[in-house]
């Protein structure tokens, strides 16, 4: 099953609720919050009392993906702003093992996440205690990137090691994913799509999010008939 995460980077602020409720009335299955902190990378966003804003706009999960450097020392007033689930990065994180249990011992989901440069090596022994895995799909900072084709084989590999664990950890990908990119990360084995630009940047979000829904399980339905060939 495909899942639409639209990222409130791209919306209007001034019109947070509306904008959340629009894409929800649209389909969308996660609303994603793009924590940034200036340092990690260059780019300031916002902190918790946005995803608490996002929290109360919706009934949707809402994930908070925390682009910052020491993200242990926030994920208690993440989870308390209403962050369903929480995304660190491995690159921020030397004891990742204990940051991944401290944001399940809140109730949160753990998701972890790995830059295009990072190898899926570094994941590889933690795989087996989180919920989520986020592959960038642009170097972290901006939205409104370009897709890193590059990026394609890592979902592969990513789905290879999840597939012998024999558990179920969801591939999720951000970064550039529009129309044009939605099936190929699909086929390569991502299941939750975080979408900023192509949705709220769109004139018409709710539309956009249905057609991104459309693209995406084009490459659902190529890859189930793939299989069966």
């Amino acid at each position: 099953m495909i899942k639409i995460a639209p990222s409130i980077l791209a919306a209007d602020f001034a019109c947070l609720r509306e904008h959340i409720r629009l894409v929800e009335s649209a389909g969308a299955d996660v609303i994603h919050c793009d924590v940034m902190d200036g340092h990690f990378v260059p780019n300031l966003t916002f902190g918790p009392l946005i995803v608490n804003a996002a929290r109360r706009s919706t009934s949707l999960l809402v994930e908070a993906h925390l682009m910052i450097a020491q993200p242990e020392r926030y994920i208690s007033a993440f989870r308390e702003a209403g962050a369903d689930r929480i995304i660190v990065h491995v690159e921020t994180c030397p004891h990742l093992h204990r940051v991944v249990h401290q944001i399940k011992e809140t109730g949160a989901g753990a998701g972890v996440a790995v830059n295009p440069a990072t190898s899926l090596a570094t994941v590889e022994e933690i795989l087996p205690d989180i919920d989520l895995l986020l592959l960038m799909t642009v170097n972290p900072g901006f939205g409104g990137q370009s897709f890193i084709p590059a990026t394609i084989e890592k979902i592969r590999r990513s789905r290879q090691m999840i597939a012998a664990l024999r558990k179920e950890i969801l591939i999720e990908v951000d970064g550039g994913i529009d129309n044009e990119t939605a099936a190929t990360v699909v086929e390569a084995g991502a299941r939750l799509l975080v979408a900023g630009s192509a949705i709220f940047g769109a004139a018409d979000p709710a539309t956009a999010c249905r057609e991104l829904r459309q693209r995406a399980e084009e490459g659902l339905t190529r890859t189930i008939i793939s299989a069966h060939a």
